[in-house]
């Protein structure tokens, strides 16, 4: 009796999102996956997934901290360059025709993390720089599967057909996620 109530408790406590399964789905490879790696790749493995997305974000936060810090004593303080304030937030709607800015435009709104406002501009979205693409929809809300929560955000939207395949550093992937993507690195074209 015990087994059946704490079964349909366990199925019950996430609804069955498979998200919250992913470790019990997955199959245990990492061994035959750290054999293929070089020692530098394991090194950067073993860092990725020893730290919790919390602890991740405020050793991000002190580091910031230290940068601004370091550069205010040195005087070298970074000015934004006029091409970040050139690029505003657009309102976007599925079906709209964009154009994916330049890899130098958009490079000047990163920070040191490739980051524009806590979203990543990933190595393997540099190959959509210059493309046109259609937008899917815009995100209001996510499963952020590092924390088991659900959040809200703005100014990001899913272009159609582009998807992740993999990383270079973790190899290919199936699960065909879509890339998060700031407003302010489309440009919407006139259709």
């Amino acid at each position: 009796m015990d087994a059946m109530n704490h079964l349909k408790t366990s199925t019950m406590d996430h609804r069955g999102c498979q998200v919250f399964r992913l470790d019990q789905l997955a199959e245990r490879e990492r061994n035959a996956e750290a054999a293929k790696c070089s020692v530098a790749q394991r090194v950067r493995l073993v860092l990725r997934r020893s730290f919790t997305p919390s602890a991740k974000r405020k050793i991000k936060e002190y580091l910031n901290t230290v940068a601004v810090a370091y550069s205010r004593v040195t005087g070298k303080m970074e000015e934004q360059s006029p091409a970040v304030t050139d690029l505003k937030r657009i309102e976007l709607n599925p079906g709209d025709k964009v154009l994916v800015r330049s890899t130098n435009q958009i490079q000047a709104t990163l920070n040191c993390w490739n980051e524009l406002k806590g979203c990543s501009f990933l190595p393997e979205m540099w190959k959509y720089c210059g493309t046109t693409q259609i937008v899917l929809k815009p995100v209001k809300r996510f499963v952020d599967e590092r924390d088991c929560r659900v959040k809200k955000v703005k100014g990001i939207c899913l272009l159609e057909g582009v998807m992740c395949q993999g990383f270079e550093l973790y190899g290919a992937c199936d699960r065909a996620c879509f890339y998060f993507w700031r407003e302010e690195w489309l440009e919407k074209l006139n259709q």
